[in-house]
């Protein structure tokens, strides 16, 4: 087993009697004597319960089975859970809003768009698994962007990357929310904030496990949770609009946009698909588990193929059945016992995906703090003292922004806008044409990347200028119609 240079270093230096002892038991206890760590640049490990007078044992054998057991803790995932647990991270939320973003567009752009973004994220999300193989140190797009840009990208990169996962998380308790409230027929009176802290809580609870390859665990229930949700809705609208008087041929669709549409609700339905295939963004994250990652690849395109037909099908066929008036989540389109039915089976795959969000930045912001230290591991007292800490706060963060912007598309169009666009597509192209690519971007051998990366980067920068101000655009619209509740409201959100 391999230790960190640190731990080595301090371990051999203590071995050495360089605290003035005579042996690495002496030594052990001048590091706290002197308050400093085995583990160089780390805060002191001091005593943190027990009787008084008790040393809790911080030998050279008792860090290196700390290490130890730390580092294969968090190196357990091959491909097939990799591609488990990007599908909890990814297939959710965005499955939810693609009907309404194809009632929008209109049938032909909507599965154009589908198809084409999916396909142009899973080649951006390749270049960043390249990037990993190639810089194994990156353990976060946060560190990616030190690579990129200095100091400065690595502070900006991991603000931005801290806020998104916020965000989809808040996400998932908004969604949770207007779960509970149509599970229980319209809150019975019961304030949606209360649903909504209800909603935080199971989050807080299924973040607790620190490692990717307990969540993958959880997957399985997910990924089948949101194929039964979808599944049901699909066949009960379809069944709905058989029944109805004129059958499918009563329902209005169109292969165009709908008319009059506005270009900020255009944008608004592209950042919600855009939103869809938002995965990128925690795969150097997931990536630093893998026991073999160069089997990355494996994971992207089984995923990417997995994203592309579910979101095409899912989309078309709903909108298809109900027409233009599909609502956002597609469950609340299901009619009023199917769509608790829905909701009820679609509970794992709200709190789950919600929770591996949470997972992925304490993880960040965990390491981060504690990088020098084997708190860092999450597998002593303090560890899991402060990751549940950690876990907590990161919750309450998020349930604040559920509960500040209560309503369902503007809020995944201002994450897609800011951040998505970003880290799923023009940052990824920057990448390719700084570290990625053999000698010069035109040479012949390089001509179909520097082709596809141009594209992903003009995607991106689209999103971002047009995505963010059609966001503002539709929130300033709802609240001007009066079509939304006040912030921290008891009206169950949309």
């Amino acid at each position: 087993m391999e230790y960190s240079k640190d731990v080595e270093r301090q371990l051999a230096d203590n071995e050495k009697g360089v605290y003035g002892s005579k042996n690495a038991s002496d030594a052990s206890t001048a590091c706290l004597e002197s308050g400093v760590l085995p583990v160089t640049g780390a805060k002191p490990y001091r005593p943190e319960s027990g009787e008084v007078g008790e040393v809790r044992d911080v030998s050279p054998d008792f860090l290196r089975q700390k290490e130890a057991e730390g580092q294969a803790n968090f190196k357990r995932l091959g491909w097939k859970r990799l591609t488990i647990v990007l599908i909890v991270e990814a297939v959710a939320l965005g499955s939810l809003s693609l009907p309404a973003a194809f009632a929008t567009l209109g049938m032909v752009a909507g599965v154009l768009c589908s198809v084409g973004l999916g396909i142009a994220a899973v080649y951006s999300s390749y270049v960043v698994g390249q990037l990993k193989l190639k810089y194994p140190e990156i353990s976060h797009y946060a560190d990616a962007g030190r690579l990129m840009f200095g100091k400065w990208g690595y502070e900006i990169f991991g603000f931005m990357f801290t806020l998104q996962l916020i965000f989809i998380v808040g996400s998932h308790i908004l969604t949770g929310t207007i779960m509970w409230n149509n599970l229980t027929g319209g809150g019975n009176g019961t304030c949606a904030i209360a649903f909504g802290v209800v909603s935080a809580i199971i989050l807080f609870i299924l973040a607790i496990p620190p490692s990717f390859a307990e969540v993958a665990i959880l997957g399985y229930i997910d990924f089948a949770s949101i194929l039964g949700a979808i599944g049901i809705t699909i066949i009960g609208t379809g069944i709905r609009s058989h029944q109805q008087e004129g059958g499918l041929d009563a329902v209005y669709w169109s292969a165009w946009p709908k008319p009059g549409v506005s270009l900020h609700e255009a944008f608004i339905a592209i950042c919600n698909i855009v939103f869809a295939y938002s995965f990128a963004l925690c795969q150097f994250s997931f990536m630093d588990e893998m026991h073999t990652p160069r089997d990355f690849s494996k994971s992207i395109v089984a995923l990417g193929g997995i994203e592309i037909v579910l979101y095409t099908l899912t989309g078309a066929l709903i909108y298809s059945f109900v027409g233009v008036d599909v609502a956002s989540p597609a469950l609340l389109s299901a009619g009023h016992t199917l769509s608790k039915v829905a909701f009820g089976i679609a509970l794992p795959v709200i709190f789950i995906s919600g929770s591996i969000n949470t997972v992925v930045v304490g993880r960040y912001i965990h390491g981060r703090v504690f990088k020098n230290s084997i708190i860092r591991f999450i597998n002593t007292p303090k560890g899991w003292g402060t990751w549940l800490a950690l876990d907590a706060i990161i919750t309450l963060i998020a349930w604040i922004v559920a509960e500040a912007i209560p309503f369902f598309s503007p809020l995944l169009a201002i994450s897609s806008s800011l951040f998505i666009s970003g880290f799923t597509f023009y940052l990824p192209s920057i990448m390719w044409f700084m570290f990625i690519k053999e000698g010069k971007w035109y040479e012949r051998r390089n001509w179909a990347c520097a082709a596809a990366n141009t594209i992903c980067f003009t995607i991106g920068m689209i999103v971002l200028g047009l995505g963010t101000y059609s966001a503002i655009k539709d929130i300033m619209v709802r609240y001007a119609d009066g079509l939304q509740s006040s912030p921290f409201s008891c009206i169950a959100p949309s």
